[in-house]
């Protein structure tokens, strides 16, 4: 499956951004999504992740009740609302496909997108 995840900006500090992740390639029912960050100099982080039908979800502590993960496989798309952004959210957030069980390691995940830069401003 090939992903292409867009949407990422620079926005100040408390407000909020909707990233995208559209996939092609194979059927999408068939993989959890996730969301992973990884901040300038840092190493790449799970931020959020559900189920083939949406069903479960997991969040990462830092981003829990600020971000929401939901997916659309009609569209075949999963998308990241993120509020209540702050200077620590500044990361490149890549969207990831697995088929293993829900997952909050990145091993778990076989197929990434490229990568969206989302950068906030104080």
């Amino acid at each position: 499956v090939q992903l292409q995840a867009s949407g990422g900006g620079l926005v100040q500090a408390g407000g909020s951004l909707r990233l995208s992740c559209a996939a092609s390639g194979r059927t999408f029912s068939r993989f959890n999504m996730g969301w992973f960050r990884q901040a300038p100099g840092k190493e790449r982080e799970f931020a959020t992740a559900t189920s083939r039908f949406g069903i479960s979800t997991k969040y990462a502590d830092s981003v829990k009740g600020r971000f929401t993960i939901s997916r659309d496989n009609a569209k075949n798309t999963v998308y990241l609302q993120m509020n209540s952004l702050n200077l620590e959210d500044t990361a490149v957030y890549y969207c990831a496909a697995g088929t293993e069980a829900l997952s909050t390691s990145a091993t778990m995940y076989n197929y990434w997108g490229q990568g969206t830069l989302v950068t906030v401003s104080s």
